[in-house]
């Protein structure tokens, strides 16, 4: 099976050949899509670098996702106010409506993998509480370390406004990587995230490893937080990052998660060595988790975005076609576009579930579907005739967030970066 890959389309060889996954893809500027040339008859396939774009797993999921084109045309010629429709799949690749030529990076690699965007982590998993625990003993210097912070950066970059996060390091100690966070748990937003990665940064190695402290520490934030109606009121789980697990923490688990199992806790064991690896497994598989060994930098992606396939299982299971609308973006964020006509979006989202019989079982998520709007185009929705002569319409999420503002100018200084200032409230 062939796909139209939209980093090979139109290329040919030294032969004069259209390369593999290639073939004639013919592209059209079109003034709807900020003059990009694009196909609005067919959608094509982006694929990651670090997803083997001939894998069979892959190939036979973009052949079932086949039959989204005829939607996608559909839909566009019964509302062509739509812009970009796309389907993310669990697997990796990223089906756009229309088609388009992606281009890559200066060094030739495309970074952008839908499985890390906001859409497709808000509407696969439910709103959750994460303790991010990382070990910080003196095993845990040079390459451990490293891979340590970037793992816990690869997680908090999984979570959005709707979740609760705090990170705890620990070795004969229990510390907070930022203090005045202390025993609580903050909005994962985007703020709070890059502030613990630059906290996390400065972290460094000494001391003996302990884990008992850390994990009563980490269930009790987590249980006071569901007793007081804090948080997400949703998920919990734990996050343990480390290159062992060495006490006994059967009585911990016996005292605070067990028989219910409500915080699931899940384990990452860094470095190359195996020895402690049957105890961090059996952490996380008596506690509703997921155990992942990672060995190299090059690892932590694959192996972080296992805990969202685990956490979707719950509503995969009970079907619950929950419809997401993210936070305000430009629309850079896939396409180098010019800055006099970057557009406001949101992206409205829902996952897509396997219906075949295993699902009841274990929960299969195969992607998430979305398109992206415009905000310009809700505005319109307002009734403008009942605001009257000095009246506007602006929009918020759920969560406080501007949307929308007459007065709203965003900063923009590179495209995957949105900034919403200065907001001047008029009468």
């Amino acid at each position: 099976f062939d796909y139209y890959n939209s980093m090979l389309i139109n290329t040919i060889d030294e032969n004069g050949n259209y390369v593999e996954l290639g073939g004639e893809f013919p592209l059209e500027e079109n003034e709807h899509f900020n003059n990009l040339p694009v196909n609005t008859l067919q959608s094509n396939i982006q694929v990651p670098t670090n997803v083997y774009n001939k894998d069979p797993k892959l190939l036979n999921a973009i052949y079932n996702s086949e039959a989204l084109n005829d939607v996608y045309i559909n839909n566009f010629q019964r509302d062509p106010t739509l812009t970009w429709q796309y389907f993310g799949s669990s697997f990796g690749f990223f089906r756009i409506y229309p088609g388009i030529k992606w281009t890559p990076d200066t060094n030739g690699v495309v970074a952008f993998d839908c499985r890390n965007r906001n859409w497709y982590i808000q509407a696969a998993t439910s709103p959750k509480d994460i303790i991010i625990m990382v070990d910080i003993s003196g095993s845990m210097k040079g390459l451990k370390m490293t891979i340590a912070k970037h793992t816990i950066n690869t997680i908090l970059d999984t979570l959005g406004e709707n979740d609760f996060v705090n990170v705890i390091a620990y070795t004969d100690y229990v510390r907070y990587v930022e203090p005045c966070f202390r025993g609580t748990l903050v909005q994962a937003d985007l703020d709070n995230r890059e502030h613990f990665k630059l906290l996390v940064e400065e972290l460094h190695v000494k001391g003996e490893a302990k884990i008992k402290n850390a994990m009563k520490e980490s269930f009790k934030i987590l249980n006071e937080a569901r007793m007081n109606g804090q948080g997400s009121m949703c998920n919990q789980a734990i996050m343990l990052i480390t290159d062992g697990a060495m006490e006994d923490f059967e009585s911990v688990f016996e005292e605070f998660n067990w028989p219910e199992r409500r915080v699931r806790v899940f384990t990452y064991l860094i470095g190359r060595e195996m020895t402690f690896a049957q105890n961090t497994q059996w952490i996380a598989c008596n506690n509703k988790g997921y155990y992942t060994h990672i060995s190299t930098l090059a690892d932590v992606q694959e192996n972080v975005m296992e805990y969202l396939h685990v956490l979707s299982r719950p509503m995969v299971i009970n079907h619950d076609h929950d419809i997401i609308w993210t936070e305000a973006y430009m629309d850079t964020v896939l396409f180098n576009t010019k800055a006099q006509s970057l557009l406001l979006m949101t992206s409205v989202a829902m996952p897509v579930f396997s219906k075949k019989k295993e699902t009841l079982s274990h929960g299969i998520l195969l992607g998430v579907v979305g398109t992206d709007i415009p905000l310009m185009e809700v505005i319109k929705l307002a009734p403008r005739y009942m605001l009257g002569a000095h009246g506007y319409a602006f929009l918020l999420n759920n969560n406080g967030y501007i949307l929308a503002h007459p007065d709203l100018r965003p900063l923009v200084s590179s495209p995957s970066e949105h900034i919403f200032p200065c907001i001047q409230y008029g009468g």
